[in-house]
């Protein structure tokens, strides 16, 4: 029988104080108590990193915390920019365990399998609940790292049935500097795995709002290593693409990327490949995999904001009322809704679905690495045992 509720099962908690050590301070006092077990955090590169890395090392001695850096938060109160989020979880009802994964280009399955035991080792030994059915991996990687590929297919083949989600961590739309942090310190070409073991019930989602236009295009010259495609069609990247969309070459831009994706087709679903940027030579660099021979459709935005909205309440009619949802959403998605003057809608939509999270640079689910996606799980709430409020 899990324990009586004296608070929720895991806090809330943001700041947006520039200050690292006001800003650690701020997060442990709204988070902190007795069964405080784990930390998640989520922040603004802007913040000077080493500092922060210490101040939440100071405030939360004893506890682990991992977290990443990120392209915009995602806070209790909705979206945010330049701060700080985080949760911390109740050791009552999670057992978390954290891994980091060093030498991204080097990663073997004998090394996922090694971690991914050492991880089940703790969750077992809480003993809060069977591991099966009740465990799911939560995946933060360098995002300019080039490698979430290798990695995330790597450790979905040690997990097994164990459902897995996660994001490429951004630094604030710089494509300059991307970390992880563990263990008190922030790492560049680096990925921390968590483990997360509970009775609670959850379901891991991911969701995209693009749909399908006629247009199939051929990468038929790329780099698979740096994500360049040179060719489409037989033909400068660029042009073809900026052809297809209507637009010119030197109007390509972010905005251009965010509303005018690409999508590879993969049984039966359309797994979406963003432009990172256009090229001096007329290449498009992508934030996903992409290779020479495989067959691009061009896609086009439908509603966001009701994808979003029929994948949450599809996985609380699961769960029951959240407890909390955390949630990767593609920073590309976030800058479309303020595109097209939606952001606020959206932001309240995540506030009032208790989502806390990042906008990343790549979204991860069950080993797949994608873009302009949501992907996270929800979690929901411990029963209440009769007569307690």
């Amino acid at each position: 029988m899990m324990p009586a509720i004296t608070f929720p099962a895991v806090r809330v908690a943001s700041s947006g104080d520039r200050d690292p050590a006001v800003a650690a301070t701020a997060l442990a006092s709204q988070l902190q108590h007795p069964d405080l077990g784990c930390v998640l955090f989520f922040c603004s590169a802007e913040y000077d990193l080493a500092r922060l890395g210490q101040a939440l090392e100071r405030e939360f001695s004893g506890i682990q915390v991992s977290g990443c850096t990120s392209a915009g938060e995602i806070t209790p109160e909705g979206y945010g920019r330049g701060c700080i989020t985080a949760i911390g979880f109740d050791r009552r009802y999670f057992a978390i365990d954290t891994a980091l994964i060093q030498q991204l280009d080097n990663f073997t399955l004998q090394d996922a399998q090694r971690c991914i035991d050492e991880l089940l080792a703790t969750c077992r030994d809480a003993d809060l609940a069977p591991i099966r059915g009740n465990t799911f991996a939560i995946t933060l990687l360098d995002g300019l790292s080039s490698r979430e590929e290798l990695v995330l297919s790597t450790l979905n083949a040690a997990l097994g049935t164990i459902p897995q989600f996660g994001g490429s961590a951004g630094d604030d739309e710089r494509l300059n500097d991307t970390h992880v942090f563990y263990r008190g310190r922030f790492y560049s070409n680096a990925a921390t795995v968590l483990l997360v073991n509970t009775p609670l019930d959850f379901r891991v989602f991911s969701t995209h709002h693009m749909t399908a236009r006629s247009e199939k295009l051929i990468v038929t010259r790329s780099d698979s290593d740096s994500r360049t495609v040179y060719e489409l069609n037989a033909e400068p990247a660029a042009e073809v693409y900026a052809r297809t969309v209507g637009v010119a070459v030197a109007d390509l831009s972010r905005e251009t990327f965010a509303l005018h994706p690409m999508a590879v087709r993969i049984g039966g679903h359309y797994f979406i490949r963003s432009v990172q940027r256009v090229n001096a030579d007329g290449s498009l660099t992508f934030y996903c995999a992409v290779e020479t021979g495989i067959v691009m459709t061009t896609m086009e935005p439908g509603s966001l904001q009701e994808s979003l909205r029929q994948q949450l309440e599809k996985a609380e009619k699961v769960v029951g009322p959240p407890l909390v949802t955390i949630g990767c959403d593609c920073f590309l998605r976030r800058l479309e809704a303020e595109l097209t003057g939606i952001d606020q809608e959206v932001s309240r939509f995540l506030r009032e679905h208790r989502v806390i999270g990042f906008n990343s640079y790549g979204e991860q689910f069950d080993g797949m690495h994608i873009n302009q996606t949501f992907t996270g799980v929800v979690i929901g709430q411990p029963e209440v045992v009769a007569g307690q409020h």
